[in-house]
């Protein structure tokens, strides 16, 4: 099956230096779609004329507001958004300062409600898109050493959720995509050697994380192809929806 409903259709990307985002923004551009792509990161080349890279701080709502203004003004309505933008935290929750905790919040739940928010508005005046928020499994269960990550990642999701809900009259769907361990830099730069995927792959009782059972890692174009899916026709009533792509690490769909 081909999934439908992205030539010549406007996409706006955060996260789009990131290894599922720039996965993201090839999918979207091999479908035909015009892609609005926005990081801090490294530029991609702006190498046709229904591509535009633009920097953006996700937790800054008015630039934000500019971004999604822009991207109306260059390449025309956006009817599709996709939320890649995000940081890892990984440290104990009892020695984490209340800065740094604010920061870790301010990029994943607060990114995901500015970009809800100016979406959102955008897509309702439309009556019609579809919006995917890459979240993280690390929503749905504790982890050690990892509080503040999946406390915003649970507030990111709920958000999502609660705006698909406001915006389900107008025709617009929010859904997420929950990765698990993804063969991107975020899950490299935590391995000290290269064993590291086969200790993640195996699980550690001791830091009470199970393993994953399909015995291999995502890659980002695993995660990216279900936002893709997300975002097409084919899945048209189909919203608020959570859907885990971990190798089932997390013993729940």
């Amino acid at each position: 099956m081909k999934l439908s409903g992205f030539q010549d259709r406007t996409a706006f990307v955060t996260g789009a230096a990131g290894g599922i985002g720039r996965a993201v923004v090839t999918a979207l551009r091999d479908a035909g779609a015009r892609v609005y792509a926005t990081d801090l990161g490294p530029e991609l080349p702006q190498d046709q004329p229904q591509f535009l890279w633009r920097c953006l701080d996700v937790s800054d709502a008015e630039a934000m507001a500019r971004a999604v203004a822009d991207a109306t003004r260059q390449l025309g309505p956006i009817t599709l958004g996709v939320h890649a933008a995000g940081m890892l935290d990984a440290e104990p929750l009892r020695r984490t300062r209340a800065d740094r905790y604010g920061r870790v919040m301010d990029v994943n739940a607060g990114g995901t409600f500015n970009l809800l928010s100016a979406l959102g508005n955008h897509m309702a005046d439309q009556r019609r898109g579809a919006i995917a928020v890459i979240g993280s499994n690390a929503a749905g269960i504790p982890r050690m050493n990892m509080g503040a990550y999946g406390a915003s990642k649970a507030a990111a999701a709920m958000l999502t959720r609660c705006m698909g809900l406001e915006l389900a009259e107008q025709g617009v769907r929010c859904n997420l995509v929950a990765p698990g361990s993804t063969l991107t830099p975020m899950q490299t730069g935590m391995w000290s050697d290269d064993s590291g995927a086969a200790r993640v792959i195996a699980g550690d009782p001791a830091g009470f994380k199970t393993g994953i059972p399909l015995r291999k890692l995502a890659t980002p174009e695993d995660i990216a192809r279900a936002a893709m899916f997300l975002l097409s026709e084919e899945a048209g009533h189909i919203t608020m929806a959570d859907l885990y792509v971990d190798g089932g690490a997390t013993l729940r769909g």
